[in-house]
């Protein structure tokens, strides 16, 4: 077998592909290695047409790979596809250097990025979890029987079997060890709830601009950087918006085809989203490719057991695009395979915060209107829905009809005002600003 270099920061990349490859998976790939702290030697391109079993690429491409990687001093080979073990066993032990998949790179990213206990846990044991089938991987002398010779008597296992046996044994303590912390953050949960504040959880792809955004919300200092997973470890703060305060999460971003055990293994940060009241979808507004991130962070809510939640679009680093300004685009802007309402922000310079948390406010039911409704005797269908909403405060009759004083979330008088019966109810409302 090879010596395996000690280093391995500079990487070759592999990008194996199936027909049609779009540029932003090179240069999402390239991301991720940088992110985990390697420099990259060159990008090899690998069509698949017939995937090897034993290597997953060809015999012809590998010998391409291995002069490549000669040339350039390459000591790692990251590969942008999930290796089987044996396939990352054989083309490491063709090339001659340390091979790692999508599925390790993702986790060795993410033991950089945990600094909370329960990050750091969860981690360990995506990581043993992912070991476990690679355990041979590269090393021989596993193989070989304790029993049998003079000083290596034993129980006459394999010291494979010995090292399955032991890391099995760990699983199961970080198993039981992250029970418990899951029964301390249900219960710091269910104090929230008590409280009665509404929660409320940033998503988006990797990247988006989330921790920036927290921070810019509640005045925190989380961690926040240009590169992929910079947030691994949630983090909550109570905010005020207008109409009252509520709960704000940040949690992990997405990538395309991340792994699913790699999902489970963040139940935390991801349970703040699937319990999450209200979720805060940020979206990189200058990403060429935004729509398709959009669609693969819904594929994942939608894994996770969040996919029905109610969201807001936020549009965030407009002040990457030119001539982009503060907006919210409502419904009826939106065309009908969305119908989401979107705001357009920028964390970073502080642009458009105050009309996202109108929005958040509005959208919550936090923001109220009241006022005296003076309501015709042929009004008596708009009446019982207010009777029926709780908002009425006081109530008299006379000849002319009636004479309410009604409390009722925004968002509900904009649904009556819009109604046929609905003209009293649009006299309550604040007009809206120019940039509605």
């Amino acid at each position: 077998m090879f010596d395996r270099s000690k280093k391995g920061e500079h990487a070759l990349l592999i990008q194996p592909h199936f027909g049609k490859l779009e540029d932003d998976v090179l240069e999402e790939f390239g991301d991720l290695a940088r992110s985990a702290g390697a420099s990259i030697a060159a990008t090899i391109t690998a069509r698949l047409d017939r995937p090897n079993p034993s290597t997953l690429i060809g015999s012809g491409k590998l010998d391409e790979i291995k002069a490549a990687a000669d040339a350039s001093g390459a000591d790692l080979i990251l590969v942008n596809h999930a290796l089987s073990p044996g396939q990352e066993r054989n083309l490491e032990r063709f090339l001659e250097r340390r091979v790692i998949d999508r599925t390790g790179l993702i986790l060795d990213i993410f033991a950089q990025r945990a600094h909370s206990h329960e990050g750091k846990l969860q981690v360990e044991l995506a990581q043993l979890r992912h070991l476990a089938t690679r355990l041979v991987r590269g090393w021989t002398h596993l193989e070989r029987q304790r029993g049998g010779s003079i000083g290596l008597r034993g129980p006459g296992e394999t010291q494979l079997e010995t090292d399955r046996r032991l890391l099995q044994k760990r699983v199961e303590q970080l198993q039981k060890r992250l029970e418990k912390v899951e029964v301390q953050r249900t219960q710091m949960r269910r104090a929230r709830v008590r409280s009665e504040l509404p929660r409320v959880a940033l998503v988006g792809y990797t990247n988006a601009g989330k921790s920036t955004l927290f921070n810019a919300m509640t005045g925190a200092e989380a961690y926040a950087a240009d590169q992929l997973f910079a947030t691994l470890d949630p983090t909550v703060r109570r905010i005020a918006v207008p109409g009252g305060n509520v709960v704000l999460a940040d949690t992990v971003g997405f990538v395309r085809d991340l792994p699913h055990d790699l999902v489970a293994a963040f139940r935390s940060t991801l349970s703040e989203a699937r319990e999450a009241d209200f979720l805060l979808h940020v979206v990189d507004a200058a990403d060429p490719h935004r729509e398709e991130r959009i669609a693969q962070v819904d594929e994942v809510l939608t894994a996770v057991g969040a996919g029905d939640l109610p969201q807001l679009l936020v549009f965030n680093k407009i002040d990457r695009i030119d001539g982009a300004d503060v907006r919210h685009d409502g419904q009826d802007g939106i065309p009908d395979e969305s119908r989401r309402e979107r705001v357009w922000i920028s964390a970073r310079d502080g642009r458009g915060l105050e009309l996202l948390q109108a929005v958040l406010g509005k959208r919550l039911g936090l923001q109220h209107v009241s006022g005296e409704l003076r309501l015709p005797p042929d009004a008596g269908r708009l009446r019982a829905r207010l009777h029926q909403l709780e908002v009425i405060r006081s109530e008299q009759a006379d000849e002319e009809g009636w004479m309410l004083h009604v409390d009722l979330p925004i968002a509900e008088a904009e649904k009556l005002a819009g109604s046929a019966d609905g003209a009293p109810i649009r006299a309550l409302l604040p007009e809206k600003p120019p940039e509605w």
